[in-house]
């Protein structure tokens, strides 16, 4: 059965991506810690992050790399917080919260209610500035 994340990676359920490329998925969390907090998946389904083959897992966190640069550029931040819990949903995911303080990762305070309006033009911000750094690298 697929997860959650698949679905969204097939656009079963819809999401606001960030970016994404053919093994890399990258989307805003709907319960977020903080402005900008979103999720970086691989598409290929795999339950626990550390069990991804060692190239694909590096690729990952390069996918990531890029996609925190473009949330730091469009989120005002100190820096953005990396974070792989990997018990909510049974598919390899990686956090990246924009952070102001360590206490911003609390993953025990309420979560941020966003209106559809506000996620969209977000997602749009981060996705162009996402867009922008893969223009510089090339």
């Amino acid at each position: 059965m697929s997860t959650i994340f698949t679905k969204i990676v097939q656009g079963e359920i819809p999401s606001y991506k960030l970016a994404e490329d053919d093994r890399f998925y990258a989307f805003l969390d709907i319960n977020p810690l903080a402005k900008g907090h979103a999720l970086v998946i691989p598409k290929q389904e795999t339950d626990y992050l550390f069990d991804l083959p060692p190239a694909l897992l590096g690729d990952l966190f390069q996918f990531a790399q890029r996609v925190a640069e473009a949330i730091r550029r469009s989120v005002p931040c100190k820096r953005i917080g990396v974070v792989v819990l990997g018990l909510e949903v049974p598919h390899a995911h990686i956090h990246l919260v924009p952070l102001n303080g360590e206490s911003d990762v609390d993953f025990r305070k309420p979560k941020l209610k966003l209106l559809p309006e506000e996620m969209t033009a977000l997602a749009g911000k981060i996705s162009s500035a996402y867009q922008l750094n893969v223009k510089r690298e090339a």
